[in-house]
């Protein structure tokens, strides 16, 4: 057999060797069954209608208060955490786009020139130059700038997906924001309509006991009730405070008071739809990430499988030059080509550890993408069982307000007439100020459920 014969056959087993290393990833089987429980069932998993998904509304459709969708135009467009999340975007476009000129050969120019002339008489001066040009081609033979790129496409992919996560939390974070501001309104309301009833109460029992119908002690119990909801009070105050910096924070802006709308009068979604597994796969932009993850592991073990094969090198040098061995001599090109096939024999072993190594690490990428599929479906199942739950609490809260309002009014009769006692009064006011900021509270977490929800499923990239 002759050498051309073998080196050809040579170089068709490499091919035929090397075509694995073209593969494209593919998603591997992954548990996404069962992953949203049902709110009225411990046993059963929720099934619904996947062509219907509530995350998959614009947030407009979802946030509908005019306030609170200015509030959120301006986090968007200030907000440093999504301003750095396009700027990542932006450099990995950079980076890829260098994956994809690796393909063309380098291209390198360098002239250079002498001039020299030996001291003796008659002597004359010798100007030579060379201008260089070389390219220089590296063969992707066995995939290795093939994987790179695609490595590098999946992972501009995992960064625009971290973009739209992080305008997800964004979004939802202002609305949860926002809410709680108007939670304390209400609860801050509910103090002050408290503090006037107390105050009535305190001075009624003043009146009692100056008709000496009542003891001291009663007249000090009504005012300690009432210095004790002027104190929650200002708790509340600071606590609104508190939550206009935190919002003023997130649209990016130094601290002040933000316009807000009244909390009875928000319409948010009450009938949802979550989907089924596989939509939490694409929805869900962390999802989503944690797939990209694992791809461009994949092409990373293509890329240490590449580097057990050689590496073909193709350079061509094309030279004008004086300098051909005559002192006097016009330009003249000087062209050279050379191939050269390097073949790694021994390398310490980095090789063989690169390729476990990589495969470790596409083995944890695939375990995190599956614990993260998994944490979806338990946010989601979280925020139905929170909806629910609060939905049948603020119902519950309703009735109590509704009893104690009653009472309150029956134990002020009563006290008038010395039918029941100071502390009886007390604990009625007492009793209506909790459930009526119970109330408050169940609503608003009813609402925060929907925020929850919609975040849950991968809501806000629209």
């Amino acid at each position: 057999m002759t050498m051309k014969k073998i080196l050809i056959f040579t170089v068709c087993s490499l091919m035929i060797v090397s075509c694995g290393l073209y593969n494209k990833y593919e998603r591997p089987d992954v548990n996404a069954t069962g992953l949203i429980r049902d709110v009225q069932s411990d046993v059963d998993t929720l099934m619904t209608n996947s062509d219907e998904n509530f995350g998959q509304l614009p947030w407009r459709e979802v946030f509908t208060d005019p306030q609170l969708q200015q509030l959120i135009e301006t986090a968007l467009e200030n907000n440093v955490d999504l301003l750095n999340a396009a700027l990542n975007v932006q450099m990995m476009q950079d980076m890829l786009k260098v994956a994809k000129l690796a393909f063309l050969p380098g291209v390198t120019f360098a002239p250079s020139g002498t001039i020299s002339r030996v001291q003796m008489d008659g002597a004359t001066t010798s100007k030579t130059y060379q201008l260089p040009i070389s390219a220089s081609w590296n063969v992707d033979l066995f995939g290795n700038i093939l994987s790179q790129k695609r490595s590098a496409q999946v992972k501009l992919l995992m960064m625009k997906d971290y973009q739209v996560a992080a305008q997800t939390g964004i979004i939802c974070g202002v609305a949860t924001l926002y809410y709680t501001l108007m939670m304390l309104d209400e609860q801050l309301a509910i103090l002050n309509d408290m503090e006037g009833l107390v105050k009535e109460t305190w001075e009624m029992m003043k009146l009692q006991m100056q008709l000496g119908r009542a003891r001291s002690t009663s007249v000090q119990s009504a005012e300690a009730s009432y210095y004790q909801i002027q104190a929650q009070t200002v708790d509340m105050k600071r606590q609104i405070r508190e939550m206009e910096n935190s919002l003023s924070l997130l649209l990016g802006e130094a601290g002040h008071r933000i316009d807000r709308g009244s909390f009875y009068n928000q319409h948010l979604p009450e009938e949802f739809s979550a989907g089924v597994g596989i939509q939490l796969l694409s929805n869900r932009a962390d999802v989503h990430a944690a797939e990209m993850a694992l791809a461009q592991c994949f092409y990373d073990v293509e890329t240490a499988r590449s580097r057990f094969y050689p590496s073909l090198t193709i350079t061509g040098n094309a030279t004008f030059t004086n300098n051909l061995g005559t002192i006097v001599n016009p330009g003249k090109w000087l062209l050279s080509a050379i191939g050269s096939l390097t073949q790694p024999i021994f390398q310490h072993g980095q090789i063989v550890a690169g390729l476990k190594v990589a495969k470790a690490q596409q083995e944890q990428a695939f375990n995190t993408w599956q614990n993260t599929i998994l944490k979806a479906g338990n946010e989601v199942s979280n925020a139905l069982l929170t909806y629910n739950s609060s939905q049948e609490k603020s119902l519950l809260d309703q009735k109590q307000v509704d009893l104690y309002n009653q009472n309150v009014e029956d134990t002020r009769k009563l006290y008038t007439s010395k039918g029941s006692s100071y502390l009886e009064v007390i604990q009625a006011q007492s009793s209506l100020l909790n459930a009526r900021i119970s109330k408050v509270s169940d609503d608003f977490a009813k609402m925060q459920a929907v925020v929850s929800l919609y975040q849950a499923l991968g809501g806000g990239s629209k």
